[in-house]
């Protein structure tokens, strides 16, 4: 069922002693009565850390990458097994960093949505384009290849597991943010084909988050956008009070 989302994903940020402090002081702090899911990615290394603390809560705990194979010979990689024993059930697969620094593909990604998937996680799957496509007028394309070369090989029923995150990529680290006019032509376009692909129930009940530097200062106007489903937050998620400002604002 589609719903608001704010995750944090904290990139390569946060040591454990770190982490520690920020859940506590996120629990202390976490507003009442907002229908608002809330969702944590810290790096693997606090993953434990932060499920076993936010066991007793509503606040989730996604990893910020995984691996494609089952296990194996892969030194420094983690698998679905790995994340599921330590309390984890959502991934972020597909992220712009993850496809520019690491050459993560397209078919890559299928790969890696798919062995989320039949593991039961929840996949939270970033779309986005470069400038220079945008420059072009090339956005809309760039966006519908990366959907359809990834997810659209999914039975519906998949799409049950499915988050989605646009990230215009000139808008990540950057201080650059997309309007919310733009923001919503390019939540409303991943929508329509959603509905092409599929039908217009899948596409109503995926949630869409946003996410190109959302601050506490602009979150509230993006959020209100009919086809925006709240935000994948970067910087601004790792400090507790912007954070939970950011939430207030879902």
């Amino acid at each position: 069922m589609r719903h608001t989302i704010v995750a944090g994903n904290w990139k390569m940020h946060k040591n454990a002693a770190e982490t520690q402090q920020f859940v506590n002081d996120l629990i202390e702090n976490m507003p009442n009565g907002k229908e608002v899911e809330v969702i944590i990615a810290p790096p693997f290394t606090n993953l434990l850390i932060a499920t076993q603390t936010l066991e007793h809560t509503n606040i989730g705990v996604a990893a910020q990458n995984m691996h494609q194979a089952e296990g194996g010979a892969f030194t420094g990689e983690i698998s679905a097994d790995m994340l599921k024993s330590v309390g984890v059930n959502t991934v972020i697969l597909g992220h712009s960093e993850r496809r520019q620094y690491f050459k993560e593909t397209n078919a890559l990604l299928a790969n890696k949505v798919d062995t989320a998937l039949r593991h039961n996680m929840r996949v939270i799957f970033c779309v986005g384009e470069e400038l220079n496509d945008r420059k072009n007028k090339q956005h809309l394309n760039v966006v519908y290849y990366q959907l359809k070369d990834s997810l659209f090989h999914l039975p519906k029923s998949a799409w049950n597991n499915i988050v989605l995150a646009y990230e215009p990529v000139w808008a990540i680290g950057t201080g650059e943010t997309a309007t919310p006019e733009q923001a919503q032509e390019m939540h409303q376009y991943i929508r329509e084909q959603i509905a092409i692909q599929y039908d217009k129930e899948v596409a109503e009940n995926t949630s869409i988050l946003y996410g190109g530097s959302v601050k506490p200062e602009n979150s509230k106007e993006i959020f209100s956008k009919p086809d925006v489903d709240g935000g994948l937050i970067g910087g601004a998620a790792l400090k507790v009070e912007d954070f939970v400002n950011i939430i207030n604002n879902g």
